[in-house]
């Protein structure tokens, strides 16, 4: 039964708020705003609910100041790719919502990978990592390109830590970071240091703001009120729930439909169209599954989907409704929708956006 999250009689009003929740203050030009009821953002509340102030720790990796430090550090360090070209950054970019908005990235060689690089901002709120699924948590994901020949193309791990072991800062912030083990200067804690920092990417949306309370005077515009129906009554919160609006299991990519038919997406090298998850479990059953991603900042992250194959989110929108619902959206719609989703981009402080001092 489809639930209606917005009422179709709205009580419109022409308003100016502020709001110094979750990263400065706010102001708004005049616009139309839409009253919803105590029952419809109670409905929505159960649907999506608020983001946590912050992301859930590891019992095996603690937080602490000197293990966040390292691991902005190592973040921004070409020292973890071969040729000193490229570092975790390069690809997630934090300057730029943590993503190079680029189809696909390439690597330390110039060597573009097959798969679109998605955002760092919130990463570890998400049920696993990587487009298939291959990596658990942060912290594993973060070793993955480090070793791999197409992105950082470090040889090994031995490399890995003998180049860092040669810089004595690190050496030193390796001892704060994990003061109770005899040879703290290990690859595994590498990926527990930048898997720290990034645990610390957490930053709420004007969305959240709208869902912390029923009396919230922060109200979504008429247009995204109508936009978050649209987006319900599409389908999307099939799969786009929770509090990451996405983020929590494994769908199958074109359920209506090819979906390289509307993508536009090219064969790989090896002569197929990207199998999703089948590649990291080999299991014929998951043939073109894909993590289905968090929609937060998703108006900042083009281009779309696994592989960037499409530049435009208005585009993305429609063919996501068509293969996954079988739904065929107006422009007004589509429209409406993309709104929503602006409710959605986080502010992001402008510290967080800057490298580093390297040693």
């Amino acid at each position: 039964m489809k639930m209606r999250l917005i009422s179709t009689l709205f009580v419109l009003a022409a308003i100016s708020f502020s709001c110094s929740s979750g990263g400065g203050s706010e102001k708004s030009d005049k616009k139309e705003y839409a009253k919803v009821t105590k029952e419809e953002w109670q409905m929505a509340k159960r649907m999506f609910d608020q983001q946590p102030a912050t992301a859930p720790v590891k019992d095996d990796n603690p937080l602490n100041d000197a293990k966040v430090k390292l691991g902005q550090m190592l973040y921004h360090d070409t020292r973890l790719s071969n040729d000193g070209n490229i570092s975790c950054n390069s690809c997630h970019n934090l300057a730029t919502f943590g993503v190079d908005n680029l189809p696909t990235s390439p690597g330390d060689t110039q060597v573009n990978g097959e798969r679109n690089s998605p955002t760092v901002y919130n990463a570890a709120f998400d049920f696993v990592q990587f487009w298939d699924g291959r990596a658990a948590d942060v912290e594993e994901q973060a070793l993955g390109p480090i070793l791999n020949p197409v992105e950082h193309a470090m040889k090994d791990e031995k490399q890995v830590v003998s180049r860092l072991s040669e810089v004595a800062e690190y050496v030193k912030l390796f001892k704060e970071a994990f003061p109770n083990e005899k040879k703290p200067l290990t690859f595994n804690n590498v990926g527990k240091a930048i898997g720290a920092f990034e645990r610390t990417l957490v930053f709420p949306s004007r969305f959240d703001r709208f869902m912390e309370k029923e009396t919230s005077s922060f109200l979504l515009t008429a247009k995204e009120a109508q936009g978050l129906r649209d987006f319900q009554e599409a389908g999307c919160t099939t799969c786009h729930a929770g509090n990451q609006l996405g983020a929590q299991m494994y769908q199958k990519f074109g359920l209506y439909g090819d979906y390289w038919t509307m993508t536009g997406s090219k064969l790989l090298a090896s002569g197929h169209y990207d199998e999703g998850r089948k590649d990291a479990t080999g299991n014929e059953s998951d043939k073109y599954f894909f993590k289905v991603p968090s929609l937060r900042n998703i108006t900042k992250t083009a281009p779309y989907f696994h592989d960037g194959s499409v530049a435009k989110l208005e585009d993305a929108i429609k063919i996501m409704a068509k293969l996954q619902s079988n739904k065929d959206l107006n422009e007004e719609q589509v429209s409406n929708i993309a709104a929503f989703l602006k409710s959605l981009e986080s502010k992001i402080p402008e510290d967080i956006t800057k490298a580093p001092v390297l040693p």
